[in-house]
Parts: C-alpha cells; sequence; structure tokens
C-alpha cells in the first residue's frame, strides 16, 4: 500500500475550500502554458529558489489542516442521514443479517479514498458518501483493501459486498458486474513541474514513457494511444504499470516517466498538494464517463437498494454537498444510473 512512503503521506494534503479541482487545473495549465510559449525549444528544469521552497512548505502546512475540516464536515452529512426502511427491505437476507456492507477499494486513491494520518482510517468523498448510503439502509460501512486490478475478482468471489474505488462504468465491465453511477471524470495528463517534455496533447507522448494503474481505463487508453502513433509513422508510447497513485508519482517524479495517466481529479489533487512538483497538462478530459459502485450480476436486491439510496441523497442535496465539502462539484451527476458506461 505504500502507506509509508514520503509521497503517499505527502497526497493526503490537500487545497482549501478555496478548491482542488477548479485551482489545481488552472495552476497546472499555467505553469504547462508557460513552460510552451517561452521557447521553442523543450524547457529546463532549474531548482526552486529558498523562498519557493518556503511558500510552499508554508501552503503544504495551512493545507494539511484543511483536509481534516473537509473530511470533517463530509462525514458529519453522512453521519446524520437516517435509515430509509424501504430500502432497507430490499436488501439480500445475508447482508441484513450481517449489519454490514463490505466494500473492495484501493484506499491510496486521494480524494476519492485514502487513509488517514493514522494508516488505517479510511477517508475521502467515496467514504463519506458510502458512509451515507449505508445510513440510509441501516448497515456499517467497512473495508476490504486491494489492488484496482483485483477489485472485481473479490467481489465475484463474493468476499465483499460492493466495489467502490474510482472504478469506470464501461462496457465491457458491465459483462461481468453491474454499476450504480455516482460521477464523472475523464484521463488527465499529469507531468513533472514546468513540464520539461513540453507535453500539450496526448500524442506528444509518443516515443515517451508513461504510467497508469493496472487494470485501469487509463491502462487501455495508454494501449490505444501507441497504436495512434505507430499509425501515424511515430514511436509507440512505453508503458509502465503501477500497483497504486503513490507509485505512479514517484516514476513521474524520479524521471522514470513523462506523464501520469489518472483521473482528472486525482491530477488535479496532486498539483494542489505538490504544486511545486507537478503540473496537470492543460487539456480537455480524454474519455470522460461515469464511476460505479460495482454490483454483482446475482444482487438485483442490493443494487435497487444502492441506487435508491444514492437517488435520494441527490434529491436531498446530501450527495452536492458531500462532494462540495471535497470541491468536486463539477463532476456530479444529477441521476443514479444504472449501467450508463462508456467503451473502454
Amino acid at each position: 500500500m505504500m502507506k509509508t512512503s514520503p509521497i503517499a503521506n505527502r497526497r493526503r494534503i490537500t487545497m482549501s475550500v478555496t478548491g482542488i479541482l477548479a485551482v489545481a487545473l488552472a495552476a497546472g495549465a499555467t505553469a504547462c502554458s508557460s513552460s510552451s510559449s517561452s521557447s521553442a525549444s523543450a524547457p529546463t528544469s532549474s531548482a526552486p529558489s529558498s523562498s519557493a521552497t518556503s511558500t510552499a512548505t508554508g501552503s503544504a502546512a495551512s493545507a494539511s489542516s484543511s483536509i481534516n475540516q473537509e473530511n470533517t464536515a463530509a462525514m458529519a452529512l453522512a453521519a446524520a442521514v437516517k435509515e430509509v426502511p424501504s430500502l432497507a427491505a430490499k436488501l439480500p437476507a445475508n447482508i441484513v443479517s450481517s449489519k454490514q456492507l463490505v466494500i473492495a477499494a484501493q484506499l491510496t486513491q486521494p480524494p476519492d479514498d485514502m487513509y488517514e494520518a493514522d494508516g488505517t482510517t479510511p477517508e475521502g468523498f467515496e467514504v463519506a458518501l458510502a458512509t451515507a448510503i449505508g445510513n440510509e439502509l441501516g448497515l456499517k460501512v467497512s473495508y476490504v483493501p486491494g489492488a484496482f486490478d483485483s477489485l472485481i475478482t473479490t467481489l465475484q468471489a463474493g468476499r465483499v459486498d460492493v466495489t467502490m474505488s474510482a472504478m469506470n462504468d464501461t462496457l465491457t465491465r458491465e459483462k461481468t458486474i453491474n454499476f450504480v453511477d455516482y460521477l464523472t471524470d475523464g484521463i488527465g495528463l499529469l507531468v513533472n513541474a514546468g513540464n520539461p517534455d513540453n507535453i500539450q496533447t496526448p500524442t506528444d507522448l509518443c516515443g515517451k514513457s508513461v504510467t497508469a494503474v493496472s487494470g485501469s481505463t487509463q491502462q487501455a487508453y495508454a494501449a490505444e494511444l501507441s497504436s495512434t502513433c505507430t499509425k501515424a509513422g511515430k514511436s509507440p508510447v512505453t508503458l509502465i504499470l503501477s500497483s497504486t497513485t503513490a507509485q505512479e508519482t514517484i516514476s513521474l517524479e524520479t524521471k522514470r516517466v513523462a506523464a501520469v495517466l489518472n483521473d482528472n481529479i486525482t491530477d488535479a489533487y496532486d498539483v494542489a498538494t505538490s504544486p511545486s512538483m507537478f503540473s496537470a497538462v492543460n487539456y480537455a478530459p480524454i474519455e470522460p464517463g461515469p464511476y460505479g459502485i460495482g454490483v454483482n450480476k446475482n444482487d438485483p436486491g442490493l443494487l435497487a437498494a444502492i441506487q435508491g439510496g444514492l437517488q435520494d441523497l441527490m434529491n436531498d442535496g446530501t450527495y452536492g454537498k458531500i462532494l462540495q465539502d471535497w470541491q468536486l462539484t463539477s463532476v456530479e451527476l444529477k441521476s443514479a444510473t444504472v449501467n450508463h458506461g462508456t467503451a473502454g
């Protein structure tokens, strides 16, 4: 899980209520635009000045307390949600008996799901949303952590009730499990601060190395991008698979790769928490699509209960307020759709 990595620890620091997504993407765009306009050749990086380092340190110290405020606010909203008997009545007998909703998740994907500073307590906007849904169903939420590429098999094996961990609802995955969709996001391009390789579009990655989490839609996209490169007579993209998002940023920081392929909101989080280290390329979200809560095909009652619970939270404003607490209203959905996945 890399919970003891300095980068993993740094990744839990977040922006204050000025907003993770808007501010971080703007900062990344500015850094990338500046690097491309200053010279026709690839820019060179330089060591930060002592004043810049001091400013970054001060910003990080200030931001470290705000994650607790955002998480506390979102979890307070979730805790206030009351059980809805009509929804709980839809649950299968085994879950009613256990009184738990067991979730498979990475817990290494901020700001979606991650650990608090104690290294054991889950937090993130997905954790708050799952807790709210659990409360509606009269269930306590618990987690089984695992690698992203193991989440679906863990669900199919019956070790958990659902998956919820920044997983895109795709047509391919829908052949295996069902999804209740709860937000929408696309792939972004994260690069080192100053954009030393002058990456402005995905095809600028032809002939370069990138990293993506194993089993993710970003892995599939990297293969598609590499094919696009070779068809255009360019060198292919070299893909280095990572097991966690923290491992991705380590590969980027150590210049093992030129870019990270991850969700836009995670890229924005990385820029917000480490502005002197990373930039987000100012490019439209790639292959945008919904995130989904994964449910086994043989659990129609659970699927209906979760969809109904999420829709109630959308209707009464709790869902929107949880996203607002985490500064993620730009990825909000208006309805809890089932299996509205995209190709991928």
